[in-house]
């Protein structure tokens, strides 16, 4: 039988007294992570930055180009003299996936590159835990894999790049340990970058293979790599983006690797 009455000089039941403080304690941590999964829901969809509207009304009407969308990802490829080369390509936190058409439409149109941009769930790649194969499996022709990303999307493309021939980094670093991968990594990034700025890609270099090429872009900004408008925080770019466009099409296409 269980003491459930006051001890004989009036003392208070101990049992009962521990369990209302246990259930306090739990109830308390559960409003703790309601509230945390409540502001990281409001966070994500806050302050979306979405693509400006020319260059992607451009993009959608190149002929060479054919733009495919789901809930999934925005698939580009060429019209025609497609390689069998493929890019997957994460986004960087709160940045519409059609905020990179345009930035990447010379890779597809003129050489032949089919890429894939990721929709990652809450807009933080982050928080994506979908293997690569989700994404290359919307482009089954495709027989030569790299995967990349900008900046937090630079991030996520660092832990699925085992599953990958070759790794990009837009404007982004890695934050787990590839030295030792032999993995082709190309890393490209902006002079002007106030986010992901020259000197943290130079010190996030020891993670990266001894090999990596790294490219930098002058006069490019941290949302120079996309075309979503400026950015909080970021450098002033002094480059023309269709110039940096130009030489980001150019590095992927002497670097992604061939079928």
């Amino acid at each position: 039988m269980t003491d459930t009455s006051p001890s004989a000089d009036g003392a208070p039941r101990a049992p009962r007294r521990r369990f209302r403080a246990l259930r306090w304690i739990l109830g308390g941590l559960g409003a703790l992570v309601v509230v945390a999964v409540v502001g990281i829901l409001i966070y994500s969809q806050v302050g979306v930055m979405g693509a400006e509207p020319d260059p992607l009304a451009e993009a959608r009407a190149d002929p060479g180009l054919t733009i495919t969308e789901d809930a999934t990802a925005v698939i580009l490829t060429p019209t025609s003299g497609d390689t069998g080369r493929g890019l997957v390509f994460i986004p960087g936190a709160k940045v519409d996936a059609l905020g990179y058409v345009a930035t990447l439409t010379d890779t597809v149109v003129d050489d032949g590159v089919t890429v894939v941009i990721t929709r990652p769930w809450l807009n933080l790649a982050f928080f994506d835990p979908r293997p690569l194969s989700t994404f290359t499996d919307l482009a089954p022709d495709v027989r030569a894999w790299a995967v990349g990303g900008h900046s937090l999307g630079g991030v996520r493309a660092c832990q699925l790049a085992g599953d990958a021939d070759a790794l990009v980094l837009f404007a982004s670093y890695c934050a787990n340990d590839l030295s030792a991968s032999g993995l082709p990594v190309l890393s490209l990034s902006g002079s002007e970058d106030g986010l992901s700025t020259p000197l943290k890609i130079a010190d996030a270099a020891e993670e990266l293979p001894v090999d990596a090429e790294f490219v930098e872009i002058p006069g490019a900004s941290h949302a120079s790599f996309g075309a979503y408008g400026p950015q909080p925080g970021d450098g002033t770019p002094t480059a023309d983006p269709a110039e940096v466009d130009r030489i980001i099409a150019e590095q992927l296409d002497a670097f992604l690797p061939e079928p």
